[in-house]
């Protein structure tokens, strides 16, 4: 299984409790793609790089939500491997929205003892869009709270390609045998080896499919779908996921 990190729990929780959340029982591992930017923006009116920049508000208070609530991991889906294929204009937007991002919330993310990380294929992005997130990962590493873990240019088919060629390259330099390869072995080239799986996927706009993120980390995840575009998705709304959550019953292939 994935290495799972020593946490600390948040000192402090969210004010509101009306659904009666179980704060000992919460998904340890939250994963959101983070969709409907675009079309909150054209239903307004405006420019689909404004959904995008109202969208970076709703992840300061999610995040903010999270961290206080005792969530251990946020994976938030910000740049698919296929979003390269979206006008040039709102592709720049978009790579430096990480930048604006971390340059104006980092110090809040320090206080809040918030780890950065990314995963997908991030040499290749802007070396602005890497400067910032690797100051931010640098700044936060020793910081033991939530782990919010930005997918950058990441696509889940790349991902598992990438550590099948991986575990071919061993094999065929002698370091493994063939019948070494099982599932904890084929998790711990992925990009998440050191995370704990998803326990609970939000996606947001009213779309129900995975759009080719953590497709075998999300085996035994319960998928939470709404409607509501994601910059007006608030606390409410991620409190309900939460609750649902709870009250789902999980069992991993059993009865």
């Amino acid at each position: 299984m994935p290495i799972k990190f020593p946490f600390t729990k948040s000192k402090k929780q969210p004010q509101s409790q009306p659904l009666g959340l179980d704060y000992n029982h919460l998904p340890q591992h939250v994963a959101i793609i983070m969709d409907g930017n675009g079309r909150w923006a054209k239903n307004r009116g405006m420019p689909r790089i404004a959904g995008h920049k109202e969208g970076m508000s709703v992840v300061k208070r999610i995040v903010r939500y999270a961290s206080d609530a005792g969530v251990k991991v946020l994976t938030l889906y910000a740049f698919s491997t296929e979003n390269w294929k979206r006008p040039k204009n709102e592709v720049d937007f978009l790579m430096k929205l990480p930048v604006d991002f971390l340059n104006t919330y980092l110090p809040e993310l320090i206080e809040r003892n918030v780890q950065v990380r990314t995963i997908g294929d991030f040499g290749v992005l802007p070396s602005h869009t890497q400067k910032a997130v690797q100051e931010a990962m640098e700044k936060t590493k020793h910081n033991d709270g939530l782990i919010l873990n930005f997918a950058l240019n990441y696509g889940s088919r790349f991902e598992m390609v990438h550590a099948v060629k991986q575990i071919a390259s061993k094999v065929k330099d002698g370091e493994l045998e063939t019948s070494d390869i099982d599932e904890e072995l084929f998790s711990s080239e992925l990009y998440t080896s050191e995370l704990i799986e998803p326990d609970l996927l939000i996606r947001t706009s009213g779309e129900q499919r995975l759009s080719n993120f953590l497709l075998w980390q999300l085996a035994y995840a319960e998928f939470w779908f709404t409607e509501v575009y994601w910059p007006d998705f608030n606390e409410s709304h991620f409190e309900k996921a939460l609750y649902d959550f709870q009250n789902r019953k999980r069992r991993y292939g059993g009865v």
